[in-house]
């Protein structure tokens, strides 16, 4: 737990920046967190309703309020604090790259890795920065042996770069894509996931990509369970953890996979461009990079950041977003999502035309959930909400269902739920306009 202490003094010398770099005001930051530890004895379900403290946390943002993005689960803002800490080194980069991208900042993601891998529980030498989780997934997906005829396991709700890239690997190689049908929507039961997975393994399965959070709804995935299932048949499972890391409260133990990889510029709000791929330290060796790295860097987690000149910018400024995450509290925002989830959800609910696609049990959702009004065209009613009421969300189309996918952030106010909840009770009784 981050004592009010630790947060604020690293806010004031966050220990990433230049030496030579003007000193950081963190302005709302500040604020925010003075009120997050103001209700730090509350648990909490209590701290997710007080709006004093909300308030301070919107204020720390610098979103436009002439529209309102529900649409946080493709890629959120960063709080001002890392927008200001991107923008002061991407400033002292340019004052000499050779020397002061390369050479001064470069070497200080170090202490961002090392605070990356204390917060998702792993090891330092078993992260590695990457640019986003298709990046981190492909290097998995990519980098392991496989022979003709071999078979790799999947879902058809998996994200579709991720189903992409095992389909090149069916062209180019002869492996074989095995992609399970018709998971419950919602699902209320986690063991029947499983049996699923199993259901589907065969003599000839190498490999199973499995997500976290499925983007599509929002359902948590049972991964601990899955994975041991696979460990048990020597299958390695590749976690897809874009939509989880810094939603919610977990570590990697609570996983126990050997590779996991996200996108950092979802929940935690760090800059866009920005994820983390972990490999368990004696998995590395067998994992192929991307790009090629020297024979040296094997056994190197660092080998799957070779990808020539890059940004240090961007990379170092995920240190204030983890600032604020921790000084909030993953808790207490993991609370709030869903206070902020369930005040939209539940309210339309009430009306019998409206389908969840989500489970609202807390172990299986958090802030992402994907509803559906009976009688309406989802992409119509994507279209409606924006150009008449500047609400942005994501009409999903899959196969096997459809529906608006909705996903709030800790800026996001009860009064603008309310005013989603509002235009689409409209629809619900005048239906959509002709």
């Amino acid at each position: 737990m981050v004592t009010r202490r630790q947060f604020l003094g690293a806010l004031a010398c966050p220990g990433l920046a230049s030496v030579t770099a003007p000193a950081l005001d963190p302005r709302g930051a500040l604020r925010a967190i003075e009120a997050a530890f103001e209700h730090r004895s509350l648990p909490p379900e209590r701290a997710a309703q007080e709006e004093a403290l909300w308030f301070e946390v919107q204020q720390a943002y610098t979103v436009d309020r002439s529209l309102m993005n529900l649409n946080n689960g493709g890629v959120s803002p960063a709080p001002r604090i890392a927008q200001e800490a991107m923008k002061r080194h991407l400033d002292y980069s340019n004052q000499a790259p050779a020397t002061t991208m390369w050479h001064v900042l470069e070497p200080q993601r170090e202490p961002v890795r090392d605070q990356l891998a204390r917060t998702f529980g792993a090891g330092s030498d078993e992260i590695a920065l990457v640019r986003n989780a298709s990046e981190g997934l492909q290097i998995c997906q990519l980098g392991l042996d496989l022979e003709p005829g071999d078979e790799v396991l999947t879902t058809n709700q998996d994200y579709p770069r991720m189903i992409t890239t095992f389909q090149q690997r069916e062209r180019r190689e002869g492996i074989k894509l095995v992609q399970i049908p018709n998971l419950p929507v919602p699902c209320e039961d986690p063991g029947r996931i499983v049996e699923l997975f199993e259901s589907h393994i065969t003599e000839r399965t190498r490999l199973i990509l499995m997500c976290h959070v499925i983007n599509l709804t929002g359902q948590i995935l049972p991964v601990r369970a899955i994975v041991r299932m696979a460990r048990s048949r020597g299958i390695p499972v590749i976690v897809d953890g874009a939509h989880a890391f810094a939603h919610f409260a977990f570590q990697r133990s609570d996983l126990e996979c050997d590779y996991y990889a996200t996108s950092l510029h979802k929940w935690l709000g760090a800059p866009h461009g920005t994820g983390l791929l972990y490999v368990r330290k004696e998995r590395i060796p067998e994992l192929w990079p991307l790009m090629a790295a020297q024979e040296s860097q094997d056994s190197d987690i660092r080998k799957f950041e070779e990808i020539g000149t890059h940004p240090a910018a961007h990379f170092l400024a995920i240190a204030e977003s983890l600032a604020f995450h921790h000084g909030i509290g993953a808790e207490r925002k993991e609370a709030r999502l869903r206070y902020l989830r369930d005040r939209w959800a539940k309210r339309l609910l009430e009306n019998d035309r409206v389908r969840l696609h989500t489970s609202l049990k807390p172990q299986l959702s958090c802030g992402i959930a994907t509803v559906q009004i009976e009688g309406v065209d989802t992409a119509g009613l994507r279209g409606h909400l924006w150009s008449r009421h500047r609400i942005l969300t994501v009409a999903i189309a899959h196969d096997e269902f459809e529906g608006l996918r909705v996903s709030p952030n800790v800026y996001t106010t009860p009064d603008e739920i309310d005013r989603f909840c509002e235009a689409v009770e409209d629809v619900l009784e005048n239906g959509l306009p002709s």
